[in-house]
């Protein structure tokens, strides 16, 4: 369940401003909250994540061998190149359309460290576009 947030008039106003944003903007918005305030914009950890593992004591050490992050890496971009440009597109929108092509014609292709979660839905993706995936 969500919890409303009581926020004053002013910052609601901005709250709204900011929901009718398209991603490109909402994209240039970041970096220029980036820039103006010297930070850098890093998705939150979820905080049951973090606290389970000092609460799992003596097993803390082989969660820590388990691999978090991920290379993903198009191997082949099979028959149909729109489909896996428009599904690098959804989880990379930085890219333009010829970034994204240059990536699809330079197969095997690095398109970053990931993290597991963000990399398999990735390859999920990619493989139902019909490209050929792996992640190192």
């Amino acid at each position: 369940m969500t919890e409303e947030i009581k926020v004053s008039a002013k910052l609601q106003k901005i709250i709204d401003s900011v929901a009718e944003l398209s991603v490109l903007e909402l994209s240039e918005l970041v970096k220029a909250f980036e820039e103006k305030f010297d930070v850098k914009a890093v998705a939150a950890a979820p905080a049951a994540s973090a606290g389970a593992a000092p609460a799992a004591g003596g097993e803390a050490a082989p969660a820590a061998e388990e691999k978090s992050d991920f290379d993903v890496v198009i191997t082949s971009a099979g028959a149909n190149k729109i489909a896996v440009i428009k599904a690098i597109r959804e989880f990379k929108p930085e890219l333009g359309l010829k970034e994204a092509k240059d990536l699809v014609d330079a197969c095997p292709a690095d398109l970053g460290n990931m993290k597991k979660e963000a990399a398999n839905d990735a390859k999920a993706k990619l493989e139902a576009a019909g490209a050929q995936v792996e992640l190192k």
